[in-house]
């Protein structure tokens, strides 16, 4: 689209944790190939503390929480604006909505294999999927589009000292440190207490020491405080005392995480931290943490085939188990297991540096 760099480039990824963390390798591959571009992020009130872990971004926080009113907000700021190109990254409805509001000579979206909730009627542009399964090429797939070369994904985030120093703190100074984030924000993404309840005793039995972190949400404390109670002896709960980038410093000094399909899986893959994914309801090999897949836990596969009689390859590629109690077909001793094969492949003793 371009053959050298436009002044001015637009971004609109609202949300999640996630899947902005995703987009952050898009963004920086732009930066790295055009420097000089001006690139403006719009993005969702808690998404916006994270990317302040980036540099030469421009953030404008849209807060759905304010309904039509937020939207009038967002296009007043951008009234006298107007961008080279807009790369709408999220297909949800509310995020296209926000689209009418914004002045850009291109709008590019998904394709139709990849797109939903009428995206395609918001854009002029549709890139083209990649071969890969996985969100992050999928956003990728944008930069390719306006003309960014192909290269290998990669994340830059860093954190305050004050940040760093709070991190540090929390740390067993004498043992490797593993941090378990048991909760996402939606509760059948969990796995139960007693499964965590087995990691944690055998890590423990093994010389690790273990840190309990989450948002503050009641699914993610009501699951720590059960956690809690069934050990043998309670370990160090951060559940819902932390913000965004004290746990980002956290992921970073720690070495190992454990976590199901949620923000700070994907946050360890950023900061390259191995992370152990736990999945079931959705195919990591789409949404698992992109450096780290080979260390998942997954049951996926038997998931969907239980429920549909197909494996994964003769179904649409976002194909959700809607089982509840599917996490509930990971074992303990599969992620021992997995522990086991991780702690064997990473230096137990990951040098600190501060962010």
């Amino acid at each position: 689209m371009f053959n050298s760099a436009p002044k001015s480039l637009c971004i609109l990824r609202l949300s999640a944790i996630g899947d902005v963390c995703n987009t952050i390798a898009t963004v920086q591959a732009i930066q790295k190939q055009w420097p000089e571009t001006t690139i403006t992020w719009i993005t969702g009130k808690l998404e916006a503390q994270l990317l302040t872990a980036i540099d030469g971004v421009e953030v404008i926080v849209f807060d759905k929480k304010n309904g039509i009113k937020g939207y009038k907000t967002l296009w007043a700021q951008l009234k006298e604006r107007e961008f080279d190109a807009l790369l709408h990254m999220q297909y949800a409805i509310r995020a296209s909505f926000a689209v009418i509001g914004i002045k850009a000579k291109y709008k590019l979206g998904f394709a139709a294999d990849r797109s939903q909730d009428f995206q395609t009627l918001f854009i002029n542009q549709k890139v083209t999927s990649p071969s890969s399964l996985h969100v992050a090429d999928g956003l990728m797939a944008f930069a390719h589009h306006i003309g960014i070369k192909a290269q290998e994904l990669k994340w830059s985030l860093s954190y305050t000292e004050q940040d760093g120093l709070w991190a540090r703190s929390q740390l067993n100074k004498n043992t490797p440190n593993l941090l378990i984030v048991p909760g996402a924000s939606k509760a059948y993404k969990n796995w139960h207490a007693q499964g965590y309840v087995d990691i944690i005793e055998y890590a423990r039995s093994k010389g690790w020491n273990i840190i309990l972190a989450g948002s503050p949400s009641k699914i993610e404390t009501d699951l720590a405080h059960e956690i809690q109670g069934v050990l043998s002896q309670p370990c160090l709960n951060l559940v819902g005392q932390s913000s965004i980038m004290q746990m980002l410093a956290l992921i970073d000094k720690v070495d190992l995480v454990i976590a199901p399909d949620t923000g700070p899986t994907h946050m360890a893959n950023a900061m390259q931290t191995p992370v152990i994914g736990l999945y079931a309801h959705h195919n990591p090999l789409r949404v698992g943490p992109y450096n780290y897949l080979t260390y998942v836990v997954s049951a996926y596969e038997e998931a969907i085939f239980s429920e549909t009689g197909k494996t994964s390859q003769d179904l649409n590629w976002r194909t959700r188990v809607k089982d509840k109690h599917a996490m509930q077909r990971i074992k303990s001793e599969h992620v021992i297991k997995m522990f086991e094969t991780t702690t064997r492949a990473i230096h137990p003793n990951k040098a600190i540096v501060a962010g």
